[in-house]
């Protein structure tokens, strides 16, 4: 494969908005590399992938240590990537990283001790070939290791050098509170958290993204599409080949109730008569917020990518619509 050359028309159609009160523009589209980049997928179309999201504006590129399958395999692979041209453009992209899951046998490859988050960012600039990441994320909250200690990790981080910004995912409102609260004893600012966030999964609203306003802290929602099922895949039923049909996969059958069904199928009609799909109308009803930053969206092709980012086409909502979306996202069953 020839060396890779970005389009120069790159930042012609994305948005770009501002992460909390920071200097920096995140896109409200991101690509996170959770599945499909790694060890057990094919290198030819991930960085395929890869190629047209940096040629449609998305300058951020959200990665684990544990992301692949196998461990560590995702950030080699996007290692690779770099290397094959994208890293050309280093100074216009935004690559995070993270640790907090199972990563390494023992008791110093998981959850939140200064030992791992240290040796883990070390190992994940190994993988990628790089001499810093623009954020480095705690992945979760560790319940029996001392905030300070993990947050004076990511602190010491930035100081290093090894990273530019840091940020929290997974944590609740009270544990993000927390963490702030160290953070800017070291005068570090929290620049983003990544809660789930979802149509179908609302329980960063009543608190969290409230306090991330207050704080200046942006927000970036993973899971935006509930692995799925805020798509047209789940419509009529369960796809063999999906995720819920896999016996080891994320996404289990029992998740997807009739409920659950039923209110996907009554969204998927406003959103065709909104002339969307589905998955771009759940994209588009996160971006109505502001304090959300930007999506982190998955792909496993470049025609998924694209159809993802012709949301940014229509991302206006009528008041009529918000509440038939709300009268279906508040459906009860007996």
């Amino acid at each position: 494969m020839d060396i890779y050359k970005a389009n120069v028309n790159r930042y012609t159609d994305m948005q770009y908005r501002r992460c909390g009160r920071s200097g920096i523009l995140l896109p409200a589209i991101s690509l996170g590399l959770w599945h499909n980049f790694g060890s057990v997928d094919v290198f030819s179309n991930f960085i395929q992938i890869a190629h047209t999201a940096f040629d449609h504006g998305i300058t951020h590129f959200d990665l684990a240590n544990n992301y692949g399958p196998v461990y560590g395999s995702a950030e080699e692979n996007f290692g690779r990537i770099l290397k094959k041209g994208l890293g050309n453009y280093r100074d216009e992209l935004i690559i995070s990283t993270k640790a907090g899951y199972d990563m390494w046998p023992g008791p110093y490859g998981d959850l939140g001790s200064r030992k791992y988050l240290m040796a883990s960012l070390d190992q994940s600039l190994k993988r990628m070939g790089l001499e810093y990441v623009d954020i480095f994320y705690s992945h979760r909250p560790d319940p029996d290791t001392p905030i300070e200690e993990t947050m004076g990790a990511l602190v010491d981080m930035v100081r290093q050098g090894k990273a530019l910004y840091v940020g929290i995912s997974n944590y609740d409102d009270e544990q993000t509170r927390a963490a702030l609260d160290v953070l800017k004893e070291y005068k570090v600012h929290c620049l983003i958290h990544q809660p789930r966030y979802s149509m179908l999964d609302r329980w960063s609203e009543a608190k969290l993204l409230p306090l991330l306003k207050e704080e200046g802290v942006g927000a970036i929602a993973f899971s935006p599409l509930e692995q799925g099922v805020l798509t047209n895949k789940y419509l009529k039923g369960i796809p063999e080949n999906s995720r819920a049909a896999k016996a080891t996969g994320h996404l289990q059958k029992d998740w997807i109730t009739e409920e659950t069904l039923i209110k996907v199928k009554k969204l998927n009609e406003i959103a065709q008569e909104r002339g969307q799909s589905l998955a771009q109308m759940a994209i588009a009803w996160l971006l109505k917020d502001e304090r959300v930053t930007s999506v982190l969206l998955g792909a496993s092709s470049v025609s998924q990518l694209e159809d993802n980012l012709a949301t940014l086409k229509n991302l206006h909502f009528t008041s009529e619509e918000l509440k038939a979306i709300e009268s279906v996202l508040s459906l009860k069953f007996v």
